[in-house]
């Protein structure tokens, strides 16, 4: 029979850093999840992906064992490290910050299309085109799909 499931947890955490510090201890423990096996369990998985923000979905059960899912890093994250900036531009519309390519768009959608809500290429680069856009970061170059 299957676990009766109690509730979710979401929680973006650094790879193979995990730490019962917050917030991740105070997020799992008002849900009665033994933190320091999530933290085991995470940093192991994890260990080739260190330093890396990794949004992390936690299905607790009411029997209060869990599973999670490790998903890949969020785009804004991949897009500063392809632009080598360290953050947006407070004035995005106004002040560009950095610059990437459209092989480097192409990469990150290629990175994210599993957790992306499309499918096909191009719709995943034109959304990592638009939040390349609302940072203050410039796509060089013309669209593969304006050929």
């Amino acid at each position: 029979m299957a676990k009766e499931i109690a509730t979710y947890v979401k929680l973006q955490v650094k790879g193979g850093q995990a730490n019962p510090a917050p917030p991740i201890g105070p997020a799992l423990g008002s849900k009665g999840v033994n933190i320091m096996e999530f933290c085991k369990q995470f940093n192991a998985r994890t260990q080739d992906k260190m330093g890396k923000v990794l949004p992390v979905t936690l299905t607790v059960y009411t029997d209060k064992s869990f599973d999670f899912v490790i998903k890949t890093p969020p785009a804004p994250v991949q897009l500063l490290e392809a632009a080598k900036i360290q953050g947006g531009s407070k004035e995005p519309n106004r002040n560009k910050v950095g610059k990437v390519t459209w092989a480097q768009v192409e990469a990150i959608a290629q990175d994210k299309m599993a957790d992306l809500n499309c499918f096909k290429l191009d719709s995943a680069m034109k959304m990592v085109a638009g939040t390349a856009r609302s940072m203050g970061i410039t796509v060089e170059g013309k669209a593969p799909w304006e050929n």
